[in-house]
This record gives C-alpha cells, structure tokens and sequence, in this order.
C-alpha cells in the first residue's frame, strides 16, 4: 500500500489497536468505541490495485493427503496466490523453463503431427506432390555423371581382362603348343618320319636350347605371328629379302625371331646373355653349339643388316657359321629390336650323345 498510515500502538497488531484521537476524529471516538476491525488483507507484492480477498484457507491436509493431492493433479493444493508461490519458487517470477519431460513431450508431439498425414495416409497437397516428386527424381548432371561413371568401370574391367590375356593367358597356350611341337618333333626324329631338307612355312625342323635361360622352344619355318611366333615358337627369317641360312650351310647367318613378351615370351631374358654363354641348335641329325659374342641393344625394326652374312656392328669381319636372335625391346612394346649375335663353335652328331652345354 502506497497510502500513509497511523501509528500503531506498542504490541497491537494492525486494525486491532485503537486510534489517537485528534480534531474531528476525537470527537467522534469519544461519544463511541471503536468497533472490532477486520484484519487488513495481505499486501499483494505483484499489484498496489484493490483486490477481493481470498476465502479463508482450508484446514491443512494430513501429509497423506497432501501427497496424493499433489500426485494426482501434479500442482500444489492451495488457493490461487499459493500456487503463484510455488511456482515462483520453483522456476523464478515468470515461471522459468518448463520440465525436461514436459519439452520432450512438446517435441514429440510435434514430431508426430508432422509425421502425421504421411503416417495416416492422407493425400498432399498439389505444391508438396510436385515439390516431393522433384526431390526424388535424380537431376541431368547426377545421370549423366552415373553414365559415365559405368561406362569407365566397365572399360576398366575389360582393359584388365584384356591384359589378363595378354599377359597370362597367351602364355599359357603358347606354352602349351610349343611342348606338344618339341615333343612331337622328338618322336618323328626318333621314329625317321621327318627328311632333313626344305620345310614349309610354319612347319617345325629344330629345338632350340638356351641353357642359361632355361629355353628348350621349337624353331619353324618363317616368322608369321599366326602361323609361328603366336604359338610359342621361334621362327626362322626364310623368305624374301630376310631369307638366311640354315645352320648346316658352310658359311652363312642363322638367324632368329621370337616373343619378349606374350605368347610363351621365349626371348625375354635374352639381354641377361653374356659372352660365352652357350646357344645350342638341336636338328634331327647334328647339334650345333654356337656361343654368345656381341650384342646391339637397340636399332629400328627397319635395320635388316643385322641378319646379313657378315652383319655390321657384330664384330665379325669375314664370312662364317653364325647365329642372330631378334626381339622387340624395350619389354610390352615393339618400337625397337634387340640383336643378339653368336658363332658356331661345334657341330656334334647326334649319334655321338649330346653336347657338354646340353649335359647336367
């Protein structure tokens, strides 16, 4: 209350003690006496306007009470003014925060009112069918970038097959058909059915031994892929302009082509060759050994003096009984050739056994 009030009197609770007396008012108070007042109603902290008075409170519940009064309507029994105290002092003036639970329960609420009409099935509006149908319908960049990206796994996926038979593959049946032509060539030997003398192109007449490398591969007419070099074996340069001799030829180059790589690669490791290194021709009635002499690690495919009587660069200077090995290089390319060149060192029978490179 904001209006001035009488000084009460020592120990009197206020409208319980009498008024002094003074100008018009003690005139008054001493014909009469003051009537019992009421007690004045507690002073409202929130409001200084005038305000009905609450009820007399109840008497207070037994404790028993009280809790399940409290459990049951989860507030505080008690008139209006001592439920605004209770929550004062539970979340401050203006109520404070509500409960943890009461915001999760707001939350998920809302959450399934959102989720509602896709739960309960019912239809979209035309804006949020288009909007949706848009969301999930995958852009011309996302497509395109799709495509392209099956068109590289499946391009990959055939490269690694393709060198998968390149590399693997090939070698595998060349291997295998040259075996069966060596053995094959061995029985005729063995059996007379093969006359020295001119073959046919693609046609199997020697076995050639490269000891150092482990290379026991047949050695036919001509250097076809298809019909020679593809199948694992080595081919002879016998036509045309490369046409060499044969090694039972008094003078004259032997020469030889063959896979680096692919294809039963017989003349891959022939630059680990060395001079001195043995290089023997096995034919149905001589071996002729020859040994490793030089060596030209790079010239042109074009360059076709290396297989010549007397070859340029190969050290020799006058006619004689020599061998040339041919193959591409560097490995996995055929941009050059590699040269091998070696000279007949013994012709040995074959009825004499076989030579001392050939023996363990």
């Amino acid at each position: 209350m904001t209006a001035l009030r009488p000084e009460r009197k020592s120990g009197a609770p206020y409208g319980q003690e009498p008024y002094e007396a003074s100008g018009a008012f003690a005139d008054w108070s001493a014909g009469q006496q003051a009537p019992e007042t009421q007690p004045l109603p507690p002073i409202d902290e929130e409001t200084v306007a005038l305000r009905i008075p609450d009820p007399p409170p109840d008497p207070p519940p037994s404790s028993s009470a009280a809790l399940s009064v409290t459990s049951v309507t989860g507030r505080p029994s008690g008139g209006r003014a001592a439920r605004r105290k209770a929550a004062k002092r539970r979340h401050g003036r203006h109520g404070g925060a509500r409960p943890a639970s009461a915001a999760a329960a707001a939350a998920t609420a809302a959450t399934a009112a959102a989720a509602a009409p896709e739960a309960s099935g019912a239809p979209l509006s035309r804006v949020e069918a288009r909007r949706r149908a848009r969301a999930s319908k995958a852009s011309p960049a996302v497509v395109a970038s799709r495509v392209i990206g099956e068109v590289f796994i499946t391009t990959g996926v055939l490269m690694l097959l393709f060198v998968s038979y390149q590399l693997w593959w090939t070698n595998v049946r060349a291997h295998a058909q040259a075996d069966k032509e060596t053995s094959s060539l061995q029985h005729d030997w063995a059996d007379g059915k093969r006359a020295p003398g001119s073959f046919e192109p693609g046609q199997g007449f020697a076995i050639l031994h490269i000891p150092k490398l482990d290379v026991v591969v047949p050695i036919a007419e001509g250097v076809s892929n298809k019909k020679v070099l593809d199948k694992g074996m080595v081919g002879h340069y016998s036509e045309g302009e490369l046409k060499t001799a044969m090694p039972s030829a008094r003078t004259g180059n032997f020469a030889l082509a063959g896979h680096r790589n692919t294809h039963g690669e017989p003349f891959r490791y022939i630059n680990r060759l060395r001079k001195g290194d043995p290089i023997v021709v096995e034919t149905q009635d001589e071996y002729y050994v020859y040994t490793m002499t030089s060596t030209l690690p790079v010239t042109p495919p074009g360059n076709t003096s290396v297989i010549g009587p007397v070859p340029p660069g190969s050290g020799f200077t006058q006619p004689g009984r020599y061998i040339t090995l041919t193959t591409c290089t560097p490995e996995f390319t055929s941009k050059y050739r590699l040269i091998v060149w070696g000279k007949m060192v013994e012709e040995r029978p074959r009825s004499k056994g076989k030579p001392d490179a050939l023996v363990e």
